[in-house]
């Protein structure tokens, strides 16, 4: 199977949006997991569409290596807003395990883990690397 590299984008783009919507729903109903497990997967949806622009992106769920390698190919403008959207991946992507168990050696379950804060600030990065992912994904040509 061959994949589009311009409908990968969008596919991904459209994934961040829905996954952003999931969040911010999730957050008026208190469920602080499900919050951060949305916008952690927000976040990365919005890094590999970014990348996928240059190329077939891996399969992970920390694209920040992959966003470091490309950085030097995206139009200068936007380098602050690359290296702000490699630390937010970078700091969200231990929360995609964490969401759906927790901390096992500590006996921690998801629920013991997060609270409104903790749930705000992932939402409020998810939200950052999506209007980043969305401004860079328009200088290249993007119809978002």
């Amino acid at each position: 199977m061959e994949i589009d590299p311009r409908e990968e984008v969008l596919y991904r783009f459209s994934l961040a949006i829905e996954q952003l919507e999931t969040a911010t729903k999730r957050f008026s109903i208190e469920d602080w997991v499900g919050v951060v497990q949305a916008s952690q997967l927000a976040a990365e949806n919005a890094a590999i569409a970014i990348i996928a622009h240059f190329h077939l992106p891996s399969w992970t769920h920390d694209p920040s290596g992959e966003l470091r390698i490309i950085s030097s190919e995206i139009p200068a403008g936007f380098r602050e807003d690359v290296d702000e959207l490699i630390e937010i991946v970078s700091t969200l992507a231990p929360e995609h395990g964490r969401t759906s168990y927790g901390i096992p050696s500590e006996r921690l379950t998801p629920r013991r883990l997060y609270d409104r804060n903790k749930a705000e600030k992932a939402l409020n990065m998810a939200q950052k690397a999506v209007t980043i992912s969305r401004k860079i994904l328009k200088h290249l040509g993007y119809t978002l």
